[in-house]
């Protein structure tokens, strides 16, 4: 029987600790020897490798502080909170847009996916070699890899734009395979590479009907398909956004959107993809701290405060609009569970859509993050359609939306308005959804501008359209990478 092979390291977790000069030393790889082999040469040794890539999603570095930072605290949906005194390490500057090349949370998310994608890519090299595990388990396995390393890719290409392709895992001794993890692929590679792990995902993975209830997380077609029409959207390829939001079949809108962010309303007919908060005995369950760094602060409290909703955010809302009340928790509001805001809490807002019922002090909990839903797929359908001159189509569409939030369909007719009526749409239906900063970049810089001036704040073209790179894997580089401008 074959030896198999295991990469441990690929861009790694030196980039935190501030070995960056020593990361490449590291043995990357370990092996399993024949006895262990026939342990996981089955199925359930065969999803042990997947399961793997799900639960980096409920790592710190992945889905919690750091990610908030970058994608919520950066935008202008939402403020640092807090307390003044706490910078949650680089949140303030986050908050300030006057991050650096050596901010904490930069540093971490670049980690963190690159963590993610070895887990993939050690799936795909290992599962087409466990011989005895199920033929069909393992093509859908290595269906759900790819949309994984292409969810990934795609974090990584809207937060820092080109960025390594790690394809496979690298050879330790490969000099090849060392100037594969630093060097920089354009934008454009990067996609295509998105693209293609997408579109093999879409051959492989079964429709969200066809899982069962214990595997109810898991990636699908539906999944795919989505994911691809957003990658299609940032890059404003209109059509194939209509093409493949019309291939994302079996979800729908439902009825009660405050539902959607409940225990009770996790993976229901909305949701297409998101991040189950309950993971095996390694880790433990819950999306480390996701919901206490975000819950409200002060005596009476049970969070630390940060992410909290923006001025700018609460204006958005229109008058009688069902989201703001299931978007953002006020001071001295009673919950659905019966828990009252405390009246004297540190910060006059939450994140409403990051509580928990269940969270009651411990580290973890188990709120899921929704991360595609069918919401999504409408908007961006209407989006295309409107950009094609089909107005009137894209008009039906949105009103989808502002019917479910109990408002009165749109005014608007003109194309150039309903433009701007899809994008005020997207932000008060997925706010702190983790869309909202990469959305004010994809539809324009002038727009970013504006939207900090709002808040005193200077976007500066030309430079925050990205993330900077960490410092560490520039030193590393050595030349291969170059930092993005204005860094």
């Amino acid at each position: 029987m074959k030896k198999i092979y295991i990469s441990v390291f690929v861009l790694s977790a030196c980039f935190i600790s501030g070995c960056s000069d020593e990361y490449l030393d590291v043995d990357q790889t370990e092996s399993i020897s024949t006895n262990d082999i026939a342990l996981l040469n089955n199925d359930a040794g065969a999803a042990t490798f997947v399961t793997a890539i799900y639960n980096k999603f409920l790592d710190w570095n992945m889905s919690s502080f750091s990610w908030n930072g970058v994608s919520s605290i950066a935008s202008d949906d939402a403020d640092k909170g807090s307390s003044p005194s706490d910078t949650g390490s680089d949140k303030d500057l986050l908050d300030a847009l006057t991050y650096n090349p050596s901010s904490p949370s930069t540093t971490e998310i670049f980690a963190a996916n690159y963590e993610g994608i070895n887990r993939c890519n050690q799936a795909l090299n290992i599962i087409p070699q466990l011989d005895q595990a199920n033929a069909a388990l393992r093509t859908r396995l290595i269906g759900e890899a790819k949309f994984l390393r292409a969810f990934m890719y795609f974090t990584l290409v809207k937060t820092y734009g080109g960025v390594p392709i790690v394809d496979r895992l690298p050879n330790p001794s490969s000099d090849e395979d060392r100037i594969m993890q630093l060097t920089r692929k354009s934008t454009a590679e990067v996609y295509a590479f998105i693209e293609n792990d997408l579109n093999d995902a879409i051959e492989a993975l079964p429709n969200k009907a066809a899982y069962n209830a214990s595997e109810k997380g898991r990636a699908s077609q539906g999944s795919a398909y989505a994911l691809l029409a957003k990658v299609n959207l940032y890059q404003k390829n209109w059509q194939k956004v209509i093409d493949n939001c019309n291939l994302v079949t079996g979800y729908s809108l439902v009825s009660d959107y405050a539902s959607m962010f409940r225990l009770a309303g996790e993976n229901d007919a909305e949701s297409i993809f998101e991040i189950q908060g309950v993971g095996g005995s390694l880790p433990a369950q819950g999306i480390k701290q996701y919901s206490q760094t975000q819950g409200a602060r002060g005596s009476g409290g049970w969070g630390w405060g940060f992410n909290t909703p923006s001025q700018s955010l609460l204006e958005a809302y229109e008058a009688n609009d069902v989201r703001k009340n299931a978007t953002i928790m006020f001071r001295g509001a009673t919950l659905y569970d019966g828990r009252v805001v405390p009246a004297d809490a540190d910060n006059p807002m939450y994140n409403y859509k990051a509580y928990s019922s269940a969270y009651s002090g411990q580290d973890n909990s188990d709120t899921n993050i929704k991360y595609l839903r069918y919401a999504e797929v409408i908007l961006m359908k209407a989006e295309a359609l409107n950009e094609l001159n089909q107005t009137s189509e894209a008009i039906v569409l949105l009103n989808q939306i502002r019917t479910r939030a109990g408002l009165a369909n749109t005014t608007f007719s003109s194309q150039a308005d309903i433009k701007i009526a899809i994008w005020k749409e997207r932000r008060v239906e997925m706010a702190f959804e983790h869309d909202r900063f990469f959305d004010l970049v994809r539809t324009g810089s002038a727009r970013a501008v504006a939207a900090f001036a709002v808040h005193g704040k200077t976007f500066v073209a030309g430079k925050h359209e990205v993330f900077p790179l960490p410092q560490n894997f520039i030193s590393e580089a050595s030349g291969l990478s170059a930092q993005n401008p204005g860094y």
